[in-house]
């Protein structure tokens, strides 16, 4: 029998892992995504833009080679527009053997947790939608909210331009 007290299981397949995180920030949000998908970090460079994309791709850029979808998480998430200067960052992921680009304003640091640490995100009306979170976690006094980049990535949308970009 299901106990009624137990909180659900929020996110994708991450939401059960421990691990290392790489912890970003949005504004004024701090956020975790898991630092096994992170090829590498970059400072922001203009995209080149590509016709008819969503407001949130900015474009893609050449990786040493490989065409690099660009998304701006802030334009993602529906934040502010921020302005882009030498903090901002671009982290580069393997999401499902493609590379793609993140646009965040900060990142931080690297901390690991255990699975138990992340706890269900409450259910409410918010900016990010909740398929898009594993949970919360407490980083000594930092509450973090754990991202499922998986799931953040492989949207239509989003999937579709990794594939026009990679015949670029």
């Amino acid at each position: 029998m299901d106990n009624p007290f137990t909180p659900p299981t929020v996110g994708g397949p991450l939401a059960a892992q421990a691990g290392e995180y790489l912890t970003l920030r949005l504004g004024d949000e701090e956020y975790a995504m898991d630092i096994l998908q992170v090829q590498e970090l970059r400072s922001y460079e203009q995209p080149i833009r590509m016709v008819n994309s969503p407001p949130f791709i900015k474009g893609v850029i050449d990786l040493r080679g490989v065409i690099v979808p660009i998304v701006d998480l802030r334009l993602k998430f529906n934040l502010a527009v921020a302005d882009y200067s030498e903090a901002t960052v671009v982290v580069i992921l393997c999401i499902h053997g493609s590379v793609i680009g993140v646009v965040v304003d900060a990142v931080s640091d690297v901390v690991a947790f255990d699975a138990g640490a992340i706890r269900p995100a409450p259910q409410f009306e918010s900016a990010i939608d909740a398929r898009f979170i594993v949970g919360l976690v407490h980083a000594g006094e930092r509450m973090l909210i754990v991202l499922d980049m998986d799931t953040l990535l492989s949207g239509p949308e989003v999937g579709l331009t990794a594939r026009v970009a990679s015949k670029v």
